[in-house]
């Protein structure tokens, strides 16, 4: 359990720009697109309402209350697929339903959407229209969020949600890719909240064995166990007033989640060893790289504590899908580390800046932020090298699984390929391994237990 010192770390966009000539121009906000609207209709009856019209940037599908569009059919999963609108066209998803998502006959993992489409979601049926109505996406006209910098509308339509979560005490859950600033994010909402003054926990649910896990959420009696020599308060209590982040909340065990529930509902907990419930006042901020929806699903996740933590849910884009910010980002980077103006202006060059849009960057702004401070170590640019530049030239791709499995086994040979390549550079030294990687020690070595390695300590 940690408590964080919170520094309002804000960093003027229009400072920045003004502070290097020449470069005035890559730094203008982008303007958000509009997304066309669209309808879909049930072809199969069954007595559903409908037809139902998307009101934003994503529309889910399933049978659990929650989604946008429910269906009570026992063929449907609770979360089924999801559509997403984009300045490129709607784009359909699937969930990891147990059924499949079929696309006009065509089992799919992810596909493009077109009028007269039609989904089959098990026995149901949905037609896929637009409708001649445009959706605005609802942005920040703020290019900055506490710690979070962005001109990009996929940005500033994060900064939206966050300032609209920032405004009240309602749990949220923050989703997004690792190193696209969930934990910058839960503590911008703190900052920024009433509760600024009060404390800022965190806790990692993947980084702990489950029996540390639970006495670092809800605290213990003195002999609840062996070794529990003193009392002790968990993280909920030492939040009192304040805001609780749970880092990783799809690593929590199933037999915690029920627990989680009560204190998400009761606003009370109960140490281990105690009789008695204690009340508490904290706002909780979850975060997590996976699909909750899917891990639904599958049954490792419960539905009701996903329904409890997505009260304001909302997605940071990964860098890919912001490459206007590069410049902004770069630049705020180097500011913080201090970096020369000369070369801020040649990590800012044209040709800079056009290899790295082109990079894939799998770490995102995290990423990003090692580059920076390498060339920053070096003195000069340095060439990119990301894992998907160094590690992708025997990528094989089974497109006979579906897009979940297949993704999640590429994702297990990345994580198995760098790890290895970690210890290499290290001699085998985990400490200095996760300081690298920006990983806690505990959650490095239960990523190095998950993939089979060794190393010395």
């Amino acid at each position: 359990m940690s408590q964080r010192a919170i520094v309002r770390d804000e960093i003027d966009v229009s400072e920045l720009a003004q502070s290097l000539p020449g470069h005035t121009e890559q730094l203008s906000v982008a303007v958000p697109p509009q997304l066309q609207r669209f309808r879909l209709v049930a072809l199969d009856g069954g007595g559903h309402a409908g037809p139902w019209e998307s009101s934003g940037e994503r529309l889910t599908i399933g049978s659990h209350p929650s989604n946008d569009v429910v269906l009570d059919d026992p063929t449907v999963s609770r979360f089924h697929c999801e559509i997403k609108v984009t300045p490129r066209g709607a784009w359909l998803s699937d969930l990891g339903s147990s059924n499949g998502t079929t696309l006009d006959g065509v089992r799919v993992g992810t596909a493009c959407l077109r009028a007269g489409s039609v989904i089959r979601l098990g026995r149901m049926a949905l037609s896929f229209a637009p409708v001649e109505s445009i959706a605005q996406v609802r942005h920040s006209t703020a290019t900055q969020f506490g710690s979070l910098v962005g001109v990009s509308w996929p940005m500033r339509a994060a900064f939206f949600m966050l300032e609209r979560a920032a405004a009240t005490d309602a749990t949220v859950l923050i989703e997004g890719e690792t190193g696209t600033g969930k934990e910058g994010a839960a503590e911008s909402i703190h900052t920024c909240s009433a509760r600024a003054d009060k404390p800022f926990i965190v806790i990692d649910c993947g980084a702990l064995p489950a029996q540390l896990l639970e006495s670092e959420l809800f605290g213990h009696e003195r002999g609840a166990f062996t070794g529990a020599t003193n009392t002790r308060h968990g993280a909920f209590e030492a939040a009192n007033g304040g805001t609780l982040f749970l880092d990783e909340i799809g690593e929590l065990p199933l037999d915690l989640q029920p627990k989680l529930l009560r204190a998400l509902e009761k606003r009370e907990v109960r140490r281990l060893g105690a009789n008695e419930y204690r009340a508490v006042d904290v706002r909780i901020v979850a975060a997590t790289n996976r699909d909750l929806r899917a891990l639904v699903n599958e049954g490792t996740f419960r539905s009701d504590v996903y329904y409890r933590l997505a009260v304001l849910r909302l997605t940071l884009p990964p860098l890919r899908e912001r490459t206007e910010d590069l410049p902004t980002l770069v630049q705020c980077l180097a500011q913080r580390l201090g970096i020369a103006e000369a070369l801020i202006g040649e990590l800012l060059s044209k040709e800079m800046l056009e290899r790295m849009t082109k990079a894939a960057w799998p770490g995102n702004v995290r990423e990003l932020r090692n580059f920076v401070e390498r060339c920053a170590v070096m003195q000069q640019p340095l060439p990119i090298e990301s894992a998907s530049q160094t590690g992708n030239a025997g990528l094989q791709v089974d497109a006979s699984l579906t897009y979940a499995e297949a993704k999640r086994r590429i994702l297990d040979e990345f994580e198995q390929q760098y790890l290895s390549a970690l210890l290499r550079t290290h001699d085998g030294n985990v400490s200095k391994a996760a300081r690298t990687a920006d990983l806690d020690r505990p959650y490095m070595y239960k990523l190095l237990y998950r993939h089979g390695l060794r190393a010395k300590g």
